[in-house]
């Protein structure tokens, strides 16, 4: 049942299911909560109370919000985890809402068990132009993004989806119908480029703040960086010491809960367990 979270004149569209430690999940941009169609019910089975978020803009929350950066979108984490009883709570953040959980771990260190960021854009970044050359796949992602950021192209991001998905998901056809007729609606393609448009470097800025443990994951096939362990290492190395894990999966792209969901939650449930309990 879909449940709202008013946050001044806007709201934020989420569900609950399970009982026990509660896990946010926060999907990434022109996406919803539906992407977590996997992950959700696995984390439910394993004893813990799940709340699927669509973040701002996205899915059936409002659109017309005053900004659209990491820093907005972790504070409605905040409000989301303060609203359904507090802490400790993990969240799960894909892409644009790992840098938005990053910040939501230091500004609220009260109420973060732990962070798993999948395929995050969480530090400043950089374009080198040797990849873009001689890497097929980050220079046809990058191609991609950019016209869907410049131009709001839906054929653009659709082409940039076959490519972050390497592996299709059964139910991919009905999945990315859906995604379609989310992105046709009024304001919602303006909202993932108004994303698209944002710089991670304000949760690049709060990595060294963090105080609870993040587990990092990264596809090896994902397109958005010509080297995606590198850059996952890069975020563990500005977290403190110990706090940092990184996990790649052969193979995959840049959605692991949607595309390798058993294998992802191979890592996660050990993590997230661990970290509550540790709480």
């Amino acid at each position: 049942m879909t449940e709202h979270l008013r946050i001044g004149d806007n709201a934020l569209a989420y569900d609950v299911s399970g009982d026990g430690p509660l896990v946010v999940l926060a999907h990434g941009i022109g996406d919803s909560r539906h992407s977590y169609r996997f992950l959700a019910p696995a984390l439910v089975d394993a004893g813990f109370r799940v709340a699927n978020l669509d973040i701002r803009g996205c899915g059936e929350s409002s659109l017309g919000w005053d900004g659209y950066s990491r820093t907005d979108i972790g504070g409605d984490l905040v409000a989301l985890v303060r609203h359904l009883g507090g802490g400790p709570a993990v969240v799960v953040g894909h892409s644009i809402s790992g840098g938005a959980a990053t910040i939501a771990a230091a500004t609220a260190p009260d109420l973060l068990a732990g962070v798993v960021e999948l395929s995050p854009f969480t530090r400043a970044q950089s374009y080198p132009l040797g990849a873009l050359l001689t890497n097929t796949r980050y220079r046809r992602g990058a191609t991609s993004l950019i016209w869907t950021m410049v131009a709001g192209s839906l054929p653009s991001w659709k082409k940039y989806l076959d490519l972050a998905y390497p592996a299709k998901p059964a139910d991919w056809d009905a999945e990315l119908a859906r995604i379609d007729a989310k992105l046709r609606e009024p304001g919602r393609m303006k909202a993932l480029q108004a994303m698209a448009r944002t710089k991670p470097t304000d949760a690049g800025a709060q990595l060294a703040h963090v105080r609870c443990p993040v587990l990092v994951v990264e596809g090896s096939l994902d397109p958005d960086w010509a080297d995606p362990r590198a850059e996952g290492q890069a975020i563990v190395d500005e977290l403190a010491a110990g706090l940092g894990e990184l996990i790649v999966l052969d193979g995959v792209g840049h959605y692991p809960h949607a595309q390798a969901p058993d294998e992802l939650l191979a890592s996660l449930l050990p993590f997230v367990a661990r970290v509550v309990a540790d709480a």
